[in-house]
């Protein structure tokens, strides 16, 4: 990675995915796909096209995309300096994912398999939650042998979407990796039957090697059995920064004994897809500028304010100046 600095850059490694984003008029189709709502669950290339097949005459929208990847994206439009670790296909979806992140400068270790680029269903109710129905394809095939010490090295903080977590020595080998580079470690939790399912690895590996974590309500139960103003404190126990994101009532940060409370910002919300992804973008762009706990959770709740206004988990290139206007107004 060519003029970066490793005192600011983000390394995320993550599914590198498609987003098929489809706006349901009712929830039927979760219901009959047996998809509970609001999660993520992992399916196959048959049940993936079955879903694609039933939606195909709702609204929809075809995006690159994953969890980390999101939040690189959205980091790199606010300029910050980051870089992204996957696996994609040798096929037109791969070329397009990897082309668009190159486009936004951002540092590409994309290793190639032989199977499909993975993509998402992701399905977006009318109360704008989405529940997402993932076939990983190329994305699950990444393995820990092919990461090695130098794609780390120019980083200085790794972060880690949690729906790699179910490969346990892929997430161990990356962090360790990583470690040995001097880097810190984030993950986000992602999803909370995924914490639910791999709740003693989550909570071994966040005692001992992860500095920062980000988890909503629904997650930081699974994860302490306790609601958001007792579960921050009990992540916060095990990490150095703590973040509980609460839907409409905002969010709640700590770092030891400092403990903040960010308001969420007036929005008309149609699709949360990515909300929580660039509530990490725009944190993270505050960490590199060393700002405040308390303006590192008003620059993420903008960008994840903004973004739940359109569908998809992207904001337009033309949206990017306005908010970077608005952290340049912030006190």
């Amino acid at each position: 990675m060519d003029n970066k600095e490793k005192t600011t850059a983000v390394l995320g490694i993550g599914n590198a995915l498609v987003d098929v984003i489809n706006v349901l008029e009712n929830d039927a189709v979760l219901t009959e796909f047996g998809l509970p709502r609001g999660s993520m669950t992992l399916v196959d290339a048959e049940l993936s096209r079955k879903i694609y097949e039933t939606t195909r005459f709702n609204k929809r929208e075809i995006t690159t995309g994953g969890s980390a990847a999101n939040t690189i994206y959205s980091l790199a439009s606010l300029g910050g300096s980051c870089g992204y670790l996957g696996k994609i296909g040798d096929d037109k979806l791969g070329k397009i994912f990897r082309e668009e992140f190159e486009q936004k400068n951002i540092g590409t270790h994309l290793l190639k398999s032989d199977k499909d680029t993975g993509r998402v269903m992701s399905l977006v109710s009318p109360d704008s939650e989405r529940t997402m129905a993932t076939y990983l394809g190329a994305a699950a095939d990444l393995k820990p042998t092919e990461l090695t010490r130098e794609i780390f090295s120019s980083y200085s903080i790794l972060y880690i979407e949690g729906y790699l977590v179910q490969d346990h020595e892929l997430i161990e080998t990356a962090i360790d990796l990583a470690r040995a580079e001097g880097l810190k470690i984030a993950i986000d939790l992602s999803s909370f039957n995924i914490v639910e399912e791999n709740l003693g690895f989550l909570q071994k590996l966040i005692t001992g090697k992860v500095d920062i974590v980000f988890a909503n309500e629904e997650e930081a139960l699974a994860f302490t059995g306790r609601e958001p103003q007792q579960a921050i404190a009990e992540i916060a126990k095990v990490c150095d920064i703590a973040v509980v994101k609460i839907g409409k009532a905002g969010s709640i940060i700590q770092r030891g004994n400092e403990r903040v409370n960010v308001a969420t910002i007036e929005a008309n919300p149609i699709d949360t897809t990515g909300a929580g992804d660039n509530y990490s973008a725009g944190f993270f762009y505050g960490l590199a500028n060393n700002f405040s706990l308390e303006k590192c959770g008003r620059i993420a709740t903008l960008v994840s304010g903004k973004v739940v206004e359109v569908i998809g988990a992207k904001l337009s290139d033309e949206q990017w100046p306005g908010i970077l206007k608005q952290i340049s107004e912030m006190d």
